[in-house]
């Protein structure tokens, strides 16, 4: 959980930092942001050092390209957000989903020796003791972790993945001050209300934290290779859970070809209308059928071994589809088929939080052009990113917050097509997706399956009838002894408690100065030495940082237009 920054935290904690993400925003062209989100104000002191204009080469640039920038020179935490919202297509304009795709998570290696001794220190014994061999050169790295090539005692070859040391203080540094900025937008520009940037950011957290506990991706890569270990098309390294910690992971050493290396695969005589057709079926069997599946199959994660088999690797990112998800999606589709705009209408409401009221009859409508756009298509022709797209954007307009396992979803698949299509230009995910839909579909409608379910209910059913005399009588003996309480949340009563929040912040702060003031001039009544020129030097500090204290109580008021 991110902790919210109080006036210290910005003035103290994290000041630096603040300044550093000011100066770079200032630097891309975005001063308007700053200005109107009211981050000027974070820091009275020193605004002539971080404002200044920005270059006239970089003016040039788009603000899509700016923003891409931005976030690649405020380091990993931003550029891990920049990754994730590349897959909001719900939020953001596709221009910057297109640069935000472009985000580069590569950076220097650290020394292998501060590698070795986080090794060390996680495991508790010396790396000789547990590897016949540990190179210090890494053979990839990122901004998170690197990864290094050893040989256990045993003789097996792995790959030991490595956390960068004092990344996990980075990254609460940054989401703390991100979460300060979203709240910061949210108040203050307009365009940004309705992106629900909180609430995203929120899920960052959760996210990001998951990812830098490779315990976590240790226990993903168990699970997945339990579900494939009868599946010759696909292979999953092992992992060694007593060489593994929440730092290190360490896993078999895997040697392979990157989907995206069309070169290498023709050289090594490699069928890539089989990897295509192969890859599809093993993620959507992860989807539909094991419900666990990996939601970042980029090119870079998923490798071809001889003979064709598949590889995934990285497992840091996971989605997890829910048996009520699954049917409610059974449901979207069993009403887009029928084009029942009610049974799909009635499914979305289930599925997703609401923020605010649901215009139907705009979702009516806006439903029903999608379904005349696309369901007419042949399967061949049908083009899988712009549907997905298009429904993402249904969602904010509608007052619709998606669940974050439907974005993994839909970013596994959108990687899917576009993974396919680079190996085979006649791929076409929709055919692939078909049967698994079909089968679902057939699923729901089977005599055990309806049996099962009424059972259920009917056992919801007979519960709820013992339960709800005593929940009537539990209510109608509050009535009568008058202990009965009742939740009201006026949302129109926040401006008016900021507001009164800030005037007693500033009461607060003029009766800390007034005992500053009284206290120094005791202190210089008493003579409390040490002196300087027959004046006590502490009542001198007390009345200079009343002083200053006081100017900037001043400043601020008046910034804000009112005395």
């Amino acid at each position: 959980m991110i902790r919210k920054i109080g006036i210290i935290g910005r003035t103290y904690r994290h000041t630096n930092r603040y300044l550093e993400i000011i100066k770079v925003l200032i630097k891309y062209g975005f001063a308007d942001l700053v200005a109107q989100s009211g981050l000027e104000n974070i820091f009275d002191f020193g605004r002539k050092i971080v404002f200044r204009k920005a270059d006239s080469e970089i003016t040039r640039l788009s603000r899509w390209q700016r923003i891409r920038l931005v976030l690649e020179e405020l380091g990993p935490t931003f550029i891990k957000f920049g990754q994730i919202m590349s897959t909001r297509a719900d939020l953001i304009p596709l221009p910057l989903i297109q640069e935000l795709a472009k985000l580069q998570d590569s950076v220097p290696p650290f020394p292998g020796e501060k590698a070795i001794g986080v090794v060390e220190q996680e495991l508790g014994r010396p790396v000789s003791e547990i590897f016949e061999n540990f190179s210090p050169e890494p053979v990839a790295a990122a901004s998170i972790a690197q990864v290094h090539k050893a040989t256990l005692i045993g003789g097996e070859d792995v790959a030991v993945k490595i956390q960068r040391p004092g990344i996990t203080k980075t990254i609460e540094v940054d989401l703390e001050i991100m979460l300060h900025l979203a709240y910061m937008m949210e108040k203050h520009v307009a365009e940004m209300k309705s992106f629900n940037i909180v609430k995203i950011v929120e899920e960052f957290d959760n996210a990001i934290h998951r990812e830098l506990n490779f315990a976590i991706e240790a226990s993903n890569i168990e699970r997945f290779g339990k579900y494939f270990q009868k599946d010759p098309t696909i292979y999953v390294a092992k992992c060694y859970r007593e060489y593994s910690t929440k730092k290190v992971l360490t896993m078999e050493f895997i040697e392979g070809i990157k989907i995206s290396d069309i070169e290498q695969l023709e050289e090594h005589s490699l069928d890539r209308k089989l990897i295509a057709r192969r890859g599809a079926e093993l993620v959507l069997k992860q989807i539909f059928e094991f419900r666990f599946f990996h939601a970042d199959p980029h090119p870079g994660n998923v490798w071809v071994l001889p003979g064709n088999v598949i590889c995934f690797l990285d497992f840091g990112m996971m989605g997890t589809l829910t048996r009520k998800t699954g049917e409610l999606i059974t449901n979207i589709v069993v009403g887009a088929v029928n084009q029942d705009t009610d049974k799909i209408i009635r499914s979305l409401l289930r599925l997703c939080d609401t923020e605010g009221e649901v215009n139907t009859r705009k979702l009516d409508l806006q439903i029903t052009e999608i379904i005349d756009r696309y369901l007419d298509q042949s399967l061949k022709q049908m083009d899988m990113s712009a549907l997905i797209n298009d429904l993402l954007r249904i969602f904010p307009e509608n007052n619709l917050i998606i669940p974050s396992d439907l974005f993994l979803l839909a970013r596994s698949l959108l990687l899917l097509q576009s993974n396919g299509e680079m190996l085979d230009p006649d791929f076409n995910v929709t055919q692939q997706i078909a049967p698994y839909l079909k089968k679902m579909m057939r699923e729901r409608l089977h005599l055990r399956k309806i049996a099962k379910d009424l059972f259920i209910s009917s056992e919801e059913l007979i519960e709820l009838s013992r339960e709800l005399p005593l929940e009537i009588r539990e209510i109608i003996e509050k009535i009568r002894n008058g202990t009965i309480k009742i939740d009201i949340e006026h949302k129109g009563l926040k401006p008016m408690l900021d507001t009164h929040e800030r005037i007693s912040n500033r009461i607060t702060f003029s009766i800390v100065i007034a005992s500053i003031i009284i206290g120094s001039s005791l202190l210089v009544l008493s003579k409390v030495p040490p002196l300087w020129n027959d004046i006590p030097v502490i009542g001198l500090i007390g009345f200079l940082s009343a002083g200053i204290l006081g100017f900037w109580l001043l400043i601020s008021i008046l910034r804000h237009g009112k005395m």
